[in-house]
């Protein structure tokens, strides 16, 4: 059985930073590509970044190139998200989804679905 578990959301003020982690069980890593998704109250879910665990590229939404990188320890099959110069807007439930094979960005191809954190940018 596929678990994925995030962790590291909380409160932060605009400008600081936060580290989201995403700790996989069930799968074998190198086949998956994980991503970060996030929803906002009333919005829908969008992608945020993505990591292809077989060869380590990744990807990243303009909204957040430049501040985010997504890193991921194979070993450990876990996901990092390090999130600096937050900004209000980056104010959501953020999830790390999994699908089995190469890079797309819809979230409707993710097949296994963390519980979310949430992260919470004050001004």
């Amino acid at each position: 059985e596929v678990q994925l578990v995030e962790s590291g959301g909380g409160l932060v003020q605009a400008g600081g930073s936060l580290r989201l982690s995403c700790a996989a069980s069930g799968v074998t890593f190198d086949d998956y590509t994980i991503g970060w998704f996030r929803q906002a109250p009333g919005k829908e879910r969008e992608g945020v970044s993505w990591i292809s665990s077989s060869d380590g590229y990744t990807y990243y939404a303009d909204s957040v190139k430049g501040r985010f990188t997504i890193t991921s320890d194979n070993a450990e099959n876990t996901v990092y998200l390090q999130m600096n110069s937050l900004k209000p807007e980056d104010t959501a439930v953020y999830f790390c989804a999994a699908r089995l094979g190469i890079y797309v960005s819809a979230y409707v191809e993710y097949d296994y679905w963390g519980q979310g954190t949430q992260v919470t940018v004050s001004s």
